[in-house]
């Protein structure tokens, strides 16, 4: 019985609709933008609208449904909607680009794909480049009367008529269903599909839940896109609707509607990076709003710098806390506000159900889980992460990536740093070159592939700068091929190209002579990220 009863009832959903039937009048989700508001019954009936929607249209068990939204209602109706009939909800980022989109498309092969009007332009060109060409593409969140392609049908008219009752399932839900299915960057255009199973949903809610803690009465608000991992899963539809709490919605990120919203809703958990801390401060200090209702700020992203934790401590809130992880794992170091202001600087220590090590670094095989460095906050390795109760360990059709990133129950994350006898982590940079940027993981390989393929260009190399806003920024250094290459034309060539999202874009250019090489032919990335410091000091990088 224990184990028929864990496996079949554990999930996610049932969480969702023991909250229906004990908060069903109680806020669930708040749209700022539209002045709308839904209580968990209502909630669940969107959500079942969607569902029966779904159904008619031939969706059902481990059939995958994409959703290329922004933090809108909608978003939170396919959270839940799909995932009453069985079928997996593919989280797309909505900054793609079309080309990258349309890869995403034939790998994931979704029977219907739900967008923003915002983006409709490039999820258009995306299913017209696609070679699978999904049974509905529907248009959700239309605030601007966006004219609908042909073809195309409204949210508003896809789930007109369709049932609000609970769907009779023709199904048997295990903890172990694959039920969200999200995107991480990738060495190439095409991103890697992370799958969530069931059971990995309902420990990553119990995670956030007990480390901030969370409860019925806490209202949450994420300022960062919902689409990824810390955005659903640090204070977003997954542990806030599995526990009971409010929602509320922000679709672009402004410090001064942030306070606002703190102050008028009486929000008790804020998410963000720590980029948007240091506005939030900046705001907070001029004008200042009734935080007092607040009882977290929780940080992921980066590492949050002492100095400026301590100002933050005493502006914005005394309970900050700061996690550190990967779409793959969600969270797996946390710092909490007992840790701070004196470990800032640090990711802090493994999560309750966590482990996360320092290993050594050979050129030619991974160490092995217990292969470690000293713990003396100096000797640095690869940082890993052990996390059973929240990563699926896998990537979807992808044995290759899986290969490199999994290994005896630990993801190796490529991130360096160093430890100490505490097992407080500090993050140094990446073993690999790839850049964070505005919370986005970008891959220098998939930039220098399009540059190059310019025919003005002889070749090039991509890294990074740090910048105050976004983290880092990207910087493309060109050779060549053509001596009448200009620093506009690469910048038209990137913003023109269907293979390369705009978050991806370089912000810094420079034409240079040569680049460095290894004597077996690879590009020295670390010796052009330094370089690329001095030439941004020294006014030698050039936007167009």
């Amino acid at each position: 019985m224990f184990t028929e009863t864990f496996e079949r009832e554990y999930t996610w959903l049932n969480g969702f609709m023991r909250n229906v039937r004990r908060y069903g009048s109680h806020t669930a989700l708040i749209d700022p933008l539209t002045e709308r508001q839904w209580d968990y019954s209502q909630l669940n009936s969107e959500a079942n609208r969607l569902a029966d929607a779904l159904k008619k249209d031939g969706v059902g068990k481990n059939d995958v449904v994409m959703s290329v939204l922004v933090n809108c209602p909608e978003f939170c109706f396919s959270y839940i909607g799909p995932r009453k009939i069985g079928a997996i909800l593919n989280l797309a980022n909505f900054k793609l680009s079309s080309g990258e989109l349309s890869l995403l498309i034939d790998h994931n092969r979704p029977k219907v794909v739900i967008y923003a009007a915002e983006v409709c332009e490039m999820v258009t060109e995306a299913l017209e480049m696609a070679n699978y060409k999904p049974v509905s593409a529907v248009m959700a969140d239309n605030l601007d009367n966006t004219i609908l392609p042909e073809g195309h049908i409204s949210y508003d008219d896809y789930v007109e008529g369709k049932s609000r009752e609970n769907p009779e399932k023709d199904f048997e839900p295990h903890i172990y269903d694959e039920v969200v299915r999200m995107c991480t960057s990738g060495t190439s255009s095409l991103p890697k599909s992370v799958p969530i199973n069931d059971i990995n949903e309902v420990l990553s809610a119990h995670d956030a839940i007990m480390h901030y803690p969370l409860n019925f009465k806490d209202v949450c608000m994420n300022m960062t896109p919902l689409f990824h991992r810390g955005g659903s899963h640090s204070g977003g539809t997954c542990p806030t609707f599995y526990v009971g709490a409010t929602l509320v919605l922000m679709r672009t990120f402004s410090p001064r509607t942030t306070l606002q919203y703190v102050e008028k809703y009486g929000i008790t958990y804020l998410t963000g990076s720590p980029a948007t801390l240091e506005m939030l401060a900046h705001v907070q200090e001029k004008t200042p709003f009734d935080l007092s209702r607040l009882r977290g700020l929780v940080t992921m992203g980066a590492p949050l710098e002492k100095a400026a934790c301590k100002r933050y401590l005493e502006i914005l809130t005394p309970n900050i806390l700061n996690g550190y992880g990967t779409t793959e794992t969600f969270w797996n170091s946390f710092l909490r506000p007992y840790d701070l202001p004196d470990y800032a600087g640090t990711v802090g220590g493994s999560c309750i159900d966590d482990e996360v090590r320092v290993v050594k670094i050979y050129e030619d095989r991974k160490a092995e889980p217990d292969d470690i460095v000293p713990m003396d906050n100096e000797t640095v390795g690869e940082i890993i992460l052990c996390s059973p109760a929240k990563s699926s360990y896998s990537y979807y059709n992808n044995p290759e990536e899986e290969e490199k990133k999994f290994y005896k129950g630990w993801m190796y994350t490529a991130d360096v740093g160093c430890w100490d006898e505490n097992l407080y982590v500090t993050v140094n940079g990446r073993k690999d070159d790839m850049i964070v940027c505005s919370a986005e993981n970008i891959y220098p390989t998939q930039i220098e592939e399009i540059l190059n393929e310019f025919d003005k260009v002889s070749d090039s190399i991509v890294t990074s700068v740090p910048d105050k806003a976004r983290g880092q920024a990207v910087v493309a250094y060109v050779v060549a091929k053509d001596e009448s290459l200009t620093v506009a034309e690469l910048s038209e060539f990137c913003t023109a190209h269907p293979m390369l999202s705009a978050y991806k874009k370089p912000r810094w250019f420079r034409i240079v002579d040569s680049l460095p090489h290894t004597a077996t032919g690879k590009k020295i990335h670390y010796l052009m990220k330094q370089q690329a410091e001095e030439d941004l000091k020294n006014g030698l990088l050039k936007r167009k």
